[in-house]
């Protein structure tokens, strides 16, 4: 299995709009790889700025925000690079495709590290924030698990976020479970 580091991935497009997407790199060889599925933003923009930024933040509302609708998350420019990354990243890697192997479901995109900054300390771990970020990867697969999948991994993780979430968390973790519940409305509506 490779190594797979969540991050949020800003990219732009040729006007320079910024788009802001939960994205895991995945390490390979000397750099990165962006995998975006088809069809997504992040992958038109690609084609058209071959650059991104991985942010890496500790701030789970972001990935939450921008799997339910919430993608303006301040950002700040990055020096010599035609995107921004994110205002609250406590570091960044600017990435440039090298090559792009063509895929019908998800193109791979070799990145090498083009600059790195780091702009806050990292304070520890949380075990509300994993329970979080693991809940936002189940609601981007909610149609390809089942119920029976989802509701027992949301078991397990709401044990971490009863015994250590702080308000923040709480919030990320409420937006998601919004969605969840409206996953399962949708499904035994169309059932």
């Amino acid at each position: 299995m490779p190594y797979i580091r969540e991050s949020i991935v800003t990219t732009v497009d040729a006007a320079g709009k910024v788009h802001i997407a939960p994205i895991g790199i995945i390490a390979e060889r000397d750099g990165w790889v962006i995998a975006p599925f088809r069809p997504s933003m992040t992958l038109d923009n690609l084609a058209a700025v071959p650059f991104a930024v991985a942010s890496y933040t500790d701030d789970v509302r972001i990935f939450a925000g921008c799997l339910i609708g919430r993608r303006d998350w301040p950002t700040v420019p990055v020096e010599n690079c035609p995107v921004p990354r994110l205002e609250t990243a406590l570091a960044h890697s600017v990435l440039k495709v090298e090559n792009v192997s063509d895929d019908p479901l998800r193109p791979r995109h070799f990145c090498r590290v083009v600059s790195e900054g780091v702009h806050a300390p990292f304070t520890g771990f949380n075990r509300a924030k994993a329970a979080v970020l693991e809940l936002a990867i189940l609601v981007s697969r909610l149609t390809m698990l089942s119920r029976e999948k989802i509701e027992a991994e949301i078991g397990y993780l709401t044990i971490s976020i009863d015994k250590t979430a702080g308000p923040e968390e709480r919030e990320a973790w409420g937006w998601l479970m919004q969605r969840v519940d409206e996953h399962f409305v949708n499904e035994a509506g169309n059932s």
